[in-house]
């Protein structure tokens, strides 16, 4: 109940629109109450008294009754359905925003399947519980409390020994609901794992191709979506085993009824016509507990949808502005650690009591073995995650002080793998300053090496990349990528590995284009190959966590180090291949 009472919270701003259809879906199940009275009057009445006056009377009321039913009918469907889709809409909204909000970590803890089920499955099954539920619930229980008012109006003896069954029917729709509740989360989690399996495989199609995985994928999948069989069958098992309880339960009370009412008939106690009013009113008062139960169970199911809906609105980012939080001015762009320590798990440091300052303008490279701490570094400064120990300060100022997106605005970032997003160049790059005139991103383009390029396409700017950029190279996604950067006008940059999967020839434009992006700002460049950072101000060296040697290139290849080691294996490795190759 507290979860349907929160989702109708959704419903709030539809109140009017609310009100009017259930007047409309009361108006038009008012219309089946009518009808049994109606088959009493026209065997007491009409066929008794052989009343031809009344007949007509009848037969002129049932076409106008109809007709009325008809126009609410249609005003109760249309509005539930306009308050339904707006109800999911804002729902889908209020989750996507939320996610859009969370913290990286959330991401890392979770499959990207099951986080797009969220949004399409699980809301999606929330418009059961919202329209055709509700419509349901509602029409059968105005159906139910009528036809409750007419028995006791028609014979009150009888109504009563009618609700003997009635405790049981409830009693089995309360404990076949919560089966179905827990059996609809199962459902909505197996849904997930087969978005989940589907995600992964389209974004892997190349390797699954590359290693010949085909059958293994598809026995994979082949698993989940017949775990996914088996938690709908169990669904669908209990709701085959609601229904006929229910009606077999209703059946003993018609039987009681047929045959008390039948004997107050003979006696004289009760009119032929009223018994067979009452009669049809006990029909109407089975079928609405039937449905009932259904709709209950419908309800149930969506309610494991809206569990996991809701915790997902529960969630609290990890990372989020402190109360007071200020805007963080124009910078110069100094960042400076102050004995950072940060741990990915407990226990398990990735960085270890790291200081460090960067002078606006300068340019630090970060080198190391892997899983050295280098990216960790460079996802610290924009805040993606926060320091265990130590802070981090941007022009003196704790980066933890500010709001996120005043500091985030001032940081540029370019990964090694580009994420673009599926529409035109222009967009794309666009993206890095959305307010930005068409002259601007024209000149970002130049800087980054990508105008020509980009010129030379079937539509220019205008042209369709794919999703994530699959129809252009990978220079040119890193082109772009520096384009969009260089349109943000980032004080402080970073370059998390932006060259080291392009060829020789995209790598020296990329290069050059990086070089330019650079060019007064303060740059972290986080690096395998060396020989892209030797003109670096000042060199960090790290090894499990630490910064073990820091200086210019010239400096630490002299030091005998790990950065001079780092330097000979790769240059002895560039000369080992032969010269027709380079």
């Amino acid at each position: 109940m507290n979860l349907y009472l929160r989702l109708l919270k959704y419903v709030r701003p539809y109140l009017f629109k609310v009100g009017v259809a259930l007047a409309c879906t009361a108006l038009a199940a008012a219309g089946n109450l009518y009808v049994p009275w109606i088959i009493k009057d026209v065997i007491d009445d009409v066929l008794t008294a052989k009343d031809m006056v009344m007949l007509n009377w009848i037969a002129g009321g049932i076409i106008i009754i109809f007709l009325l039913r008809g126009i609410f009918f249609y005003g109760q469907t249309y509005l539930m359905a306009f308050i339904g889709q707006r109800v999911i809409i804002d729902i889908r909204e209020a989750l996507y925003r939320h996610l859009q909000r969370l913290s990286l970590t959330y991401f890392e803890t979770r499959r990207t399947g099951a986080i797009m089920s969220y949004i399409t499955n699980d809301v999606a099954a929330l418009q059961t519980a919202l329209v055709e539920s509700v419509v349901e619930m509602f029409t059968e229980s105005v159906i139910l409390i009528g036809s409750i008012v007419a028995m006791f109006v028609l014979h009150w003896k009888l109504a009563l020994l009618t609700f003997v069954t009635l405790p049981l029917v409830f009693q089995a729709i309360n404990i076949f609901g919560r089966k179905l509740r827990h059996a609809g989360r199962v459902m909505q989690e197996r849904a997930a794992d087969i978005t989940s399996v589907l995600q992964e495989t389209v974004l892997a199609v190349r390797v699954i191709k590359s290693f010949v995985r085909e059958d293994y994928e598809i026995e994979r999948f082949g698993r989940e979506n017949y775990n996914n069989f088996r938690a709908q069958m169990k669904t669908s098992q209990l709701m085959a085993t609601l229904t006929p309880l229910i009606e077999f339960l209703a059946a003993i009370g018609v039987t009681v009824i047929i045959w008390y009412g039948g004997r107050e008939v003979i006696v004289g106690n009760l009119t032929s016509g009223a018994l067979i009013a009452f009669l049809i009113y006990v029909v109407n008062l089975s079928n609405p507990i039937k449905r009932l139960s259904r709709v209950y169970g419908a309800i149930q199911r969506a309610m494991a949808a809206a569990q996991r809906v809701f915790d997902v609105l529960d969630t609290e980012p990890d990372i989020q502005d402190m109360p007071g939080a200020a805007a963080l001015p124009p910078i110069k762009g100094e960042v400076a650690f102050r004995n950072v320590t940060f741990e990915y798990k407990p226990g398990e440091p990735a960085l270890i009591d790291i200081s460090l300052t960067a002078e606006p303008g300068q340019m630090v490279a970060i080198v190391g073995p892997s899983g050295a701490g280098k990216t960790t570094i460079a996802n610290l400064i924009p805040r993606f995650y926060d320091p265990t120990a130590g802070y981090i300060a941007i022009d003196g100022t704790d980066i933890k002080t500010v709001t996120l997106a005043s500091l985030r605005q001032q940081i540029g970032i370019v990964p090694q793998e580009t994420m673009l997003f599926n529409g035109t160049v222009y967009e794309n790059i666009l993206y890095g300053d959305l307010d930005a005139p068409q002259e601007a991103v024209i000149a970002a383009a130049r800087a980054a090496n990508a105008d020509n390029f980009i010129r030379e396409m079937p539509l220019g700017y205008e042209t369709q990349i794919g999703e994530r950029g699959t129809k252009i190279s990978g220079g040119q996604r890193q082109r772009i990528a520096i384009a969009r950067a260089i349109l943000k006008n980032p004080r402080v940059l970073i370059l998390d590995e932006a060259t080291s999967a392009l060829d020789t020839e995209s790598e020296a434009l990329v290069q050059e284009a990086l070089d330019k992006l650079m060019v007064g700002r303060t740059s972290f460049v986080i690096a395998h190959r060396l020989s892209t950072v030797q003109r670096a101000d000042v060199i960090l060296v790290m090894e499990r966590g630490r910064i073990v040697e820091s200086g210019p290139h010239a400096q630490l290849v002299r030091a005998g180090g790990l950065y001079s080691k780092l330097y000979q294996v790769q240059f002895e490795s560039r000369a080992e291949v032969p010269a027709n190759e380079v």
